[in-house]
């Protein structure tokens, strides 16, 4: 049985997670878990699913837990970010699942790394962050990163069986956000709620903003170099409107692999769970005669400037990728507290690059500076007026 820590229970993957968990008792079972401040949530989380051991944010959130939990439930409760590295580290887990969002995760999955765990990579910022050191952690301990974002797992699963020598590029498929079919002149009065209604897929706030921007496919990018050992000039990306084709894999013979499935998170969590086998899940049936026609379209890096500035972040490497999510995790932050426009997320993050002395083949300390440093100039960038 897979014996389960889960980071980020109380977000889009994280519940999704245990949704499959729920539907598979015999085979998953969730022994830490570890949350925000969404106590409520997390509360009805504890009670069913029981773990030994629950982190949340703060000190308050942990009072608070321990409060609605009352004596019906005893977890061990902790909280922060010794707290997150504990519930990664906890002894009888055999897998992790890091459904957090952002670069906190880096430090909780280097923790599981450390312990042998095998890892569930739903964190995209951990390899934005800090790739190399991450990678190498991994590589050093002998520890498996199991991909769970659609595209990377489309990508993993396309890879089955063949060799890495025979790969021609990688493409990313991009359903181009809640304004892909806007002109960037239309962008400028576009509100919050507009950014959040993803077409397709139901996930976090960040990372709905992100696909509006394309920042999150920049991100993918950059995670897929690191994943799957490619330069940046063999990863590809296309729009793809109805999210059906997850990612595809060009070989040198011009064959193309592609994994097709409706826009369901549970199917890349529960692969990356049961991996290597497949097993049962309750989801819709893809229907290609229903969905009769699928499209695509060029990038357009014009129009998402941002994955342009990711590629060249990217290739630059060292501590630019750092900056780049660091910058953009303020800027996206606020915009949605509704303190800048929609284009001046671009300007920050873009500014905030330009700025960087990078740092090359980077220490984790030098790469945490780095992302401090990014954050501060971010902010100051806002105080000051863009």
């Amino acid at each position: 049985m897979k014996q389960i820590a889960l980071l980020g229970s109380t977000g889009s993957v994280g519940t999704s997670t245990l949704n499959v968990v729920e539907q598979n008792p015999e085979e998953f079972s969730v022994v830490a878990m570890a949350a925000g401040t969404n106590v409520d949530l997390l509360t009805e989380q504890v009670k069913k699913f029981r773990p030994q051991l629950v982190s949340v944010g703060n000190e308050q959130a942990a009072t608070a837990l321990q409060n609605q939990l009352g004596g019906q439930v005893k977890p061990q409760i902790v909280y922060g970010s010794e707290g997150l590295e504990l519930v990664a580290r906890h002894e009888t887990a055999n897998f992790v699942m890091t459904a957090i969002v952002g670069s906190v995760g880096v430090a909780p999955t280097l923790a599981a790394i450390e312990a042998g765990k095998t890892i569930g990579l739903a964190n995209k910022e951990t390899l934005v962050s800090a790739g190399p050191v991450v990678m190498k952690a991994a590589r050093d301990k002998g520890v498996e990163i199991i991909p769970v974002d659609s595209e990377h797992s489309a990508i993993f699963q396309c890879l089955q069986g063949e060799r890495s020598a025979d790969v021609a590029r990688i493409i990313l498929t991009a359903s181009g956000g809640s304004f892909r079919h806007l002109q960037r002149e239309d962008l400028e009065q576009v509100t919050v709620a507009q950014a959040l209604a993803h077409p397709n897929w139901s996930m976090g706030a960040k990372i709905t903003i992100d696909s509006a921007t394309m920042m999150n496919k920049g991100f993918e990018v950059i995670e897929a170099h690191w994943l799957f050992d490619l330069p940046y000039e063999q990863i590809d990306c296309v729009l793809h409107y109805e999210s059906i084709i997850h990612s595809m894999v060009e070989y040198r013979d011009r064959a193309v692999m592609a994994q097709l499935g409706t826009p369901d998170m549970r199917v890349p969590i529960q692969y990356a769970l049961s991996y290597p086998g497949r097993m049962n899940l309750a989801t819709e049936a893809l229907d290609l005669v229903k969905m009769g026609t699928l499209h695509f379209a060029a990038m357009d890096f014009e129009r998402y400037p941002l994955l342009q500035l990711a590629y060249e972040c990217g290739k630059a490497g060292g501590t630019h990728t750092a900056v780049l999510n660091a910058a953009n995790e303020v800027a996206v932050d606020l915009f949605l507290k509704g303190a800048i426009r929609f284009l001046e997320i671009e300007t920050i993050v873009r500014k905030t690059c330009e700025a960087h002395q990078g740092v090359n083949d980077p220490t984790l300390e030098e790469i945490f500076a780095a992302d401090q440093w990014a954050r501060t100039q971010a902010r100051d960038l806002y105080k000051v007026g863009l």
